[in-house]
């Protein structure tokens, strides 16, 4: 296969004719977008991928945008002078800190990215994990290897910090049925109602297996996945993303990135991507190019 990578592409008559094949590829057909909280930092680019999701569903391709929001959060603990610590990348969410959470996430970052799309002349509807019961959630069970032991793992307790146990697509295969964007945060209840913080990853990966979107696409702040080396790999089959974890050649935030990829293509997901959400126009690169713009995952 050829190198998928290619940031010349623009938007034009010839690019459109070149990305028709793409587009019936597509058509009606479901891409979940995880939308990282750095990328949404810039307002000129926040609009750009506004308009690239506004694109989409006016070709006959529906998105659903799942969105982070750490650095926006983090932003907010600090205005109350609430101190706020992490654990392997996750944050530790006492009582106090869920409600923040929550009101970012479901609040603020969602209301602001349903207005950009609005903006650019779509329509969308911003939902949280709670909305009709889309996201169950139950506590995250951390672990991390015992300093005193080579072989058992030592508990750690995030406190409200979760993890999807039940995905309810029902909500959002209404919404999709209309003109509308669904824009999601992912926060989510349990069976008492206590509210948890899930990593957006992490939703995003459930909530694309729970629809069978034929693409997941995890937007961050890296160009994808890297070799020892440090080039960047453009496609891995399931079995090679694991190795990559198991030799140590991934490490720190991209493992679970890694994880997050290999559990959608295993729940049904024909290929997850993991690209660089600054670049302009990345998901229209990845989609609508033969050569792509990120790591591809797909089964072997």
């Amino acid at each position: 296969m050829s190198d998928r990578h290619d940031t010349n592409w623009a938007a034009s008559a010839a690019a459109l004719s070149e990305a028709l094949p793409y587009i019936r590829r597509y058509d009606k057909r479901i891409v979940v977008v995880k939308y990282g909280g750095h990328a949404m930092g810039d307002t000129a680019l926040g609009q750009r991928f506004a308009r690239d999701l506004v694109m989409l569903k006016q070709v006959g391709i529906n998105p659903v945008l799942v969105h982070g929001g750490g650095p926006q959060i983090g932003k907010m603990l600090e205005r109350l002078k609430i101190k706020s610590s992490f654990v392997d990348g996750l944050r530790v969410t006492d009582a106090q800190t869920v409600d923040i959470v929550e009101m970012v996430l479901a609040g603020s970052i969602n209301k602001e990215l349903v207005s950009l799309i609005i903006g650019q002349g779509g329509m969308a509807v911003g939902l949280s994990g709670k909305d009709g019961q889309l996201l169950t959630a139950r506590k995250l069970a951390h672990t991390r290897a015992d300093p005193d032991s080579m072989i058992e793992k030592a508990a750690i307790d995030l406190g409200f910090v979760g993890e999807p146990a039940h995905v309810n697509p029902h909500v959002l295969d209404i919404v999709l049925k209309s003109d509308i964007i669904p824009v999601v945060a992912p926060t989510g209840a349990d069976t008492s109602g206590q509210t948890y913080n899930i990593n957006a990853d992490t939703a995003a990966g459930a909530i694309a297996g729970a629809i069978k979107a034929c693409r997941l696409l995890l937007l961050t702040d890296v160009p994808g996945v890297k070799d020892a080396k440090g080039e960047l790999i453009s496609r891995l089959t399931l079995d090679e993303a694991r190795g990559l974890i198991k030799t140590g050649a991934a490490t720190g935030g991209m493992i679970p990135k890694i994880e997050t990829c290999i559990a959608a293509v295993e729940a049904g997901v024909e290929g997850a991507v993991i690209l660089d959400g600054r670049a302009p126009n990345a998901v229209l690169l990845e989609l609508f190019t033969d050569k792509g713009f990120g790591t591809l995952f797909e089964r072997g």
